[in-house]
């Protein structure tokens, strides 16, 4: 079994396997981003733990027969989620940003995973930048490679 069907089945919902599983891991797609409109809270202790406030961002078709919209962000902080989710991970993997998402002013953080994929924080720079419903955002790679 090769490194990327061992990975493969750790992730459910997976769009398009042909162009999302490639040598280097899988491309995670962009499924939700939403604008952090309450702040959260943490403690020390986890007693007072409470989630941010998040509204969903509309997307908008750039014609009028499209099937997918776009989202077209400001420079700011915005919180996503991916269309993909983990179903069996019996180690920790590894969430990186695509080089396509840096290379136009986009970031989030590189996080281990294991057991679920989180939400994510996304980082626009001062031009803003515009992502298509499913666009591939990010990889996911395993640590034994």
């Amino acid at each position: 079994m090769s490194p990327e069907d061992s990975l493969l089945e750790c992730v459910d919902n997976v769009l398009y396997e042909p162009t999302q599983v490639h040598d280097h891991g899988i491309d995670l797609t962009v499924s939700a981003v939403y604008d952090v409109s309450e702040p959260g809270r943490l403690d020390f202790g986890g007693d007072e733990l409470e989630d941010a406030g998040l509204e969903p961002r509309e997307t908008t078709l750039r014609n009028p027969d499209d099937e997918y919209g776009w989202w077209d962000l400001s420079a700011g902080q915005y919180v996503f989620q991916h269309n993909e989710f983990l179903t069996d991970t019996t180690e920790p993997l590894l969430v990186q940003p695509r080089n396509e998402l840096l290379a136009r002013g986009g970031s989030h953080p590189t996080v281990r995973v294991f057991g679920h994929l989180p939400l994510f924080p996304l980082t626009v720079a001062d031009g803003g930048l515009r992502i298509k419903e499913n666009a591939r955002i990010s990889t996911l790679v395993s640590l034994t490679d």
